[in-house]
């Protein structure tokens, strides 16, 4: 397998405008030759499929819910990174790619990151003009917030929903084109398989989630906006309908999955409240910026009414270890200091596994309405679900897996290295390194579908010859009996099983969190990897689902994904072993400093990690991309 990154040459401020003025154009009459397959209708997928569809293209969209409105991307709060400087505090192009490198802990293209920040100005100007209703100052101008990983002010948001409102502009523009016929819009489908012909992605393989029927669709390329993996962990921020089928079908038809250890852990979330849940609670990161974080100095006040512990009895740990970021160190950092602190005892709440969230300065400073009017559905949200308000007391929350860095490989122009799959957003890895910093999901999302793969598919489709193929050729039909055959295996197992899906997949999410989680060492993940496999056996052997297939049939949706969890995680904690070293949300407990931070070893491991499968049961192949730093020097990260 060779991996071309296809980074043009040049200034890096200057490589995106020589590459685009450079790469190949199909003329707007010829667009309409072409077709494209876009699967996932979130902020990249509605984006990409809306801007190539204005473009002239022909596309099919895939929506697994049962409207592109409620994609996952609603669930992001907290805000949108863009270097517009608005707040006049130094903040530039520049200084965005510099913060994203640094927090993703200098596992990222430089390339692709400028890119992003560069772009990043034009997304908002889009949005805007979509009416997307943006915080403002009472001057008129768009208001920001600060977010963790930074020291300026450059996080536009709408209150609390700044996802919900960003994916209404993104699904206006897509439902337009969708009115005009550019945009066949197919609901209730799950891609199941990629179909390559001559090597080349030419559609996909889709259940119908409404009548269990697979279905065939062609086109001339396919692109991929599918989101992150982290369900794999069973507890998760992410939808309990998000998963990583689609990508990892796509890993086995060929396509190499990069840096999948790489997960973040949010440090905002509510703790677990019991067995009884099936996903976790994000409270946004911008409630960072008011609230301070706490737990007390003392193991027995960890059971006291907060209130009732005096300020000199209570630690503001990350302002203490942290003094330059305070509150607002990235999330890693946050979420293993909040570890740290509960390891050693002083935990609050029922489990111990909890840290105050306390607002109480705030309120004090700037009144209970300003605060209100920033973050009052928040408030509401989480005094909904624990029945305690955080005007009155401190919010408890733990972290939890929230985001996902690894994903699909792809070059500069966001396609994989099987020609014609382009994967964009959360679903490929490109952007964010060992870290992601809060508020540049939907930044990389947005530019990915509105400003990158317009330009670069039409480079793919005037590079290569392809000719028309339909759903009636033969590797449409052997993809679809592959499908099949697994769906068939599962029913077989499951009418005579034991054991139901729910129960393996929160035994899989158990040894995920345990050894592959927020600390990592060589013991636990060569544990995890023999306890995966073990439960995979299990798993195909003892399963209990519905036999029904060719109707509607929830359990064996979940159990199709969980199969494919497995493996996956499987190359989770494969990928951590190898990566001998400790970088952004990885974290080797074997490879940290003497005051328990991250240790790198740039010598070894500057590299993105692409894996190849090798075929069932065959330990999949490990290719190395190096990453160059020309713009930006190599340094232990430091926040203090």
């Amino acid at each position: 397998m060779k991996l071309d990154s296809k980074i043009p040459g040049g200034p890096i401020a200057q490589k995106w405008e020589t590459y685009r003025s450079e790469m190949k154009l199909v003329n707007p009459a010829n667009k309409r030759k072409f077709n494209v397959i876009v699967v996932g209708t979130g902020l990249a997928g509605a984006s990409a499929a809306a801007s190539m569809a204005e473009l002239g293209y022909n596309v099919q969209s895939f929506c697994i819910q049962d409207s592109p409105r409620r994609a996952h991307s609603i669930a992001a709060q907290g805000g949108i990174n863009a270097a517009k400087n608005y707040a006049n505090d130094g903040d530039s192009v520049w200084r965005l790619f510099y913060d994203t490198v640094k927090g993703g802990d200098f596992r990222a293209r430089e390339a692709n990151v400028y890119r992003l920040a560069e772009l990043s100005t034009s997304i908002i100007d889009q949005c805007v003009a979509q009416g997307v209703p943006f915080a403002r100052e009472y001057s008129g101008e768009l208001a920001n917030r600060s977010f963790g990983g930074a020291q300026v002010s450059r996080t536009f948001y709408a209150r609390g929903q700044t996802g919900q409102q960003l994916l209404l502009g993104a699904y206006s523009a897509l439902m337009r084109q969708v009115d005009t016929g550019k945009v066949k819009l197919y609901e209730r489908r799950e891609m199941l398989d990629l179909v390559l012909v001559d090597g080349k992605a030419r559609g996909i393989i889709a259940r119908n989630l409404v009548t269990g029927a697979l279905e065939r669709y062609a086109a001339d390329a396919v692109v991929l906006a599918t989101g992150g993996y982290g369900r794999v962990y069973f507890l998760s921020t992410n939808a309990f309908n998000s998963n990583a089928t689609a990508s990892w079908r796509c890993y086995k038809r060929g396509a190499a999955f990069a840096n999948p250890c790489f997960t973040q852990i949010h440090p905002t979330c509510i703790p677990v409240a019991g067995d009884h849940q099936s996903k976790l609670t994000l409270m946004s990161e911008s409630l960072r910026n008011d609230g301070r974080v706490w737990v007390p100095l003392k193991k027995e006040d960890c059971k006291k009414d907060p209130s009732s512990i005096a300020e000199a009895d209570r630690d503001y740990y990350l302002e203490r270890r942290y003094p330059s970021f305070g509150n607002l160190v990235p999330r890693d950092v946050a979420s293993r200091a909040a570890k740290a602190v509960c390891d050693e005892g002083r935990g609050v709440g029922p489990s111990g596994l909890a840290v105050y969230l306390d607002f109480r300065d705030a309120i004090k400073r700037d009144g209970r309405q300003v605060v209100s009017e920033k973050y009052g559905n928040l408030f509401e949200m989480y005094e909904h679900i624990t029945g305690e308000s955080p005007f009155e007391t401190p919010m408890r929350i733990f972290p939890a897996i929230h985001y996902t860095m690894g994903g699909l490989w792809v070059d500069y122009n966001l396609m994989s290295n099987i020609p014609g799959l382009h994967v964009l957003g959360e679903a490929n890895f490109s952007d964010h390194g060992a870290n992601r910093l809060g508020a540049s999901a939907l930044m990389q999302g947005l530019a990915d579908g509105y400003f990158v793969i317009p330009y670069t598919i039409g480079n793919y489709f005037a590079s290569y010859p392809l000719p028309k193929v339909s759903v009636d050729h033969p590797e449409f039909a052997m993809a679809e009996a592959q499908s099949r055959d697994q769906i068939s295996r599962l029913a077989r197992v499951g009418a005579n099983g034991k054991t139901t899906v729910m129960e393996y997949y929160r035994q899989l999410g158990l040894i995920m969190w345990e050894h592959v989680g927020m600390a990592r060492n060589q013991s636990g993940l060569k544990k995890a990897i023999s306890q995966i496999q073990q439960l995979k056996q299990e798993y195909w052997e003892n399963v209990k689902i519905p036999t029904e297939t060719e109707t509607h049939n929830k359990n064996l949706e979940v159990a199709l994904r969980v199969a494919d969890f497995m493996e996956l995680g499987e190359l989770m904690a494969t990928d951590a072993l190898e990566r001998n070293e400790s970088c952004g949300g990885h974290f080797r407990e074997e490879s940290q400093t003497p005051e328990g931070e991250a240790k790198r070893d740039d010598q070894n491991f500057a590299h993105v990690a692409a894996w190849e499968y090798k075929g069932e049961g065959q330990k999949p192949a490990l290719h190395k991309e190096p990453l160059q730093f020309e713009n930006v020097h190599l340094a232990q990260r430091s926040y203090k």
